[in-house]
This record gives C-alpha cells, sequence and structure tokens, in this order.
C-alpha cells in the first residue's frame, strides 16, 4: 500500500456535490451500519461492452497477482470512505479498483475505515454517455482532492477514448504515452493500453501482454502441441534415418555378395581351365 501524505488524518475538505448513489438514500436508518461489511449498492452495468471490459481487467488483475497475498482488486462495489464511519453518505462505486497492501479476500464492499484507513491506489473508470461528464470532472476531483488516489484512468469502451493520470505534489498529471500508445501505472508496474481485440489490457514493463489463465492455458496447450508436434517429426526423422542406413547396409551387403559372386565364378572358370588344360597334358603353372 502507497501511503498517502500527512495531511490525510486531519479533518478533510468537504468532498464536491455527488449524484446520489442510491435510489433510497432518503431511508438512512434502513441501510446506516457502523459495524459491519457493508454491501454495496452499485447500478447495474450499462453495455455488455462494459461489463466485459470490467469482467477481462479483473480476471487479468487477480490471475497476474494469484500469488500474493497483498493485493485486492474488485469492480463495480462500494467504497464508502465518511469519516465519522456512516455509511448513508461519502460513498462511491468505482468500476474497477486496485489496493496494495490489503488482504486478498471476497469483500461486500470497501470501507476504509476498516481497512487501516486504505484508499485504493487505482482505479480505472469505464465512460459512458450518462456518466463520462461526471468521470472526467467530479470524480476526478474526488480522487485527486480527497482520496489521493495515485493513479486513475478512465476509458470508454465504444469509443476507446482512454486517458490516465497520477498523482503528483497533490495534482493530477496525465500520463504520456509510449510509441505503442500505452500508459505507465507506477502503481501497479504495468502498462495499461489496448490490444488487437480493441479491449483494454494489462502490458509488463517489456510489453509482453499480461495473458488472462485460459490465454495461458491454451497458449500451454498450443507449445504442448508444437512441442508434441516437434517430437513426431524427429522421430520420423530419425526412423527415416534409420530406414536408410538399414537400406544402405543391404545395398553393401548386396554387393559384397556380387563381388563374392564374381570371384567364385572366375574361380570356378579357372578351375575347370586348369582341368582342361591338364586333359590336354599341359602344366597350368607353366603357362
Amino acid at each position: 500500500m502507497v501511503q498517502r501524505p500527512s495531511d490525510r488524518s486531519t479533518t478533510p475538505s468537504p468532498p464536491p456535490s455527488l449524484p446520489s448513489a442510491s435510489p433510497w438514500q432518503h431511508d438512512r436508518s434502513a441501510w446506516d451500519n457502523l459495524g459491519d461489511e457493508w454491501l454495496s449498492d452499485e447500478p447495474e452495468l450499462e453495455s455488455d461492452f462494459h461489463r466485459d471490459q470490467i469482467d477481462l481487467l479483473l480476471r487479468l488483475m487477480r490471475w497476474y497477482w494469484r500469488d500474493r497475498n497483498d493485493v485486492y482488486c474488485s469492480g463495480n462495489t462500494t467504497v464508502y470512505y465518511d469519516p465519522e464511519q456512516r455509511t448513508n453518505r461519502n460513498f462511491r462505486g468505482p468500476d474497477i479498483y486496485v489496493v496494495f497492501g490489503a488482504e486478498s479476500r471476497r469483500r461486500n464492499s470497501w470501507m476504509v475505515w476498516r481497512e487501516g484507513d486504505k484508499y485504493p491506489d487505482v482505479v480505472f473508470e469505464l465512460l459512458s454517455n450518462s456518466t463520462a461528464t461526471t468521470d472526467r470532472t467530479t470524480k476526478k476531483i474526488l480522487y485527486q482532492d480527497q482520496w489521493r488516489l495515485p493513479n486513475y484512468f478512465w476509458f470508454h469502451p465504444e469509443t476507446k477514448e482512454f486517458q490516465g493520470f497520477t498523482l503528483v505534489g497533490g495534482q493530477y498529471q496525465s500520463i504520456q504515452p509510449n510509441e505503442r500508445g500505452h500508459l505507465w501505472s507506477d502503481q501497479m508496474q504495468l502498462f495499461v493500453g489496448l490490444h488487437s481485440d480493441d479491449m483494454l489490457r494489462l502490458f509488463t514493463a517489456d510489453g509482453d501482454l499480461v495473458r488472462s489463465e485460459e490465454e495461458e492455458e491454451r497458449s500451454l496447450r498450443q507449445l504442448a502441441q508444437q512441442q508434441a508436434g516437434q517430437e513426431r517429426l524427429r522421430a520420423e526423422q530419425e526412423r527415416s534415418r534409420a530406414e536408410q542406413e538399414q537400406l544402405r547396409a543391404e545395398q553393401e551387403r548386396s554387393r559384397a555378395e556380387q563381388e563374392t559372386l564374381r570371384a567364385d565364378q572366375e574361380r570356378f572358370r579357372a578351375e575347370q581351365l586348369a582341368a582342361r588344360l591338364r586333359q590336354m597334358g599341359l602344366d597350368p603353372d607353366d603357362l
């Protein structure tokens, strides 16, 4: 967890005016809960594009940090941050957020005062026609001035508008893209950018795509198939070489047999000639 500026413990400045996040906020007594982890109260996602993008990023993050127990990732759940620990005011529901230095366990919501006064370290908001203005202005001010959020990204799944900010001296500065148009997150130590499928993806510092569990399994299967194919090819080549060696050996044996046969025939003819000479009273050795 990246520590926030020391002034967080002082009386917070009044938060910016935010739209109501719940249709039943007026009934405070029915849902104000100071002791328990309160349920989230976030609206339905606006489109399949938004749902698929949130699901993809969360699956990538959870798989990438699967061996760590100090990274919490969530999406479309409520963050409660009221200084008096009330749940009927001062709450927002980022589309995706990441907290480092937090136990990786399932939660109904994120209640700042129950998490050691930790706020998220990274937030992604998915823009839509109805939320874009709030995400670009009101939420940006909230994340900068009150949450002291180190990294803030927004992305429109349909128009592909993509921008990121890093907190420097208490003020947001735009993150400059690299040559591939990817933005660096110093909190995640990863690049964020569009992939060939037009989805927002994560990339390592070397630019390699962060694969999902399914993609890694598919890649491993393909690699195993390639290795098996290469092994089959090597086996076939070895078998072919062995057959060729056997053929050459048989050809050598055949040539040797032919040479032996020719030598036998020559010896037989020489013996016949010597026999006729002797019949004629001639000694073959004198000739």
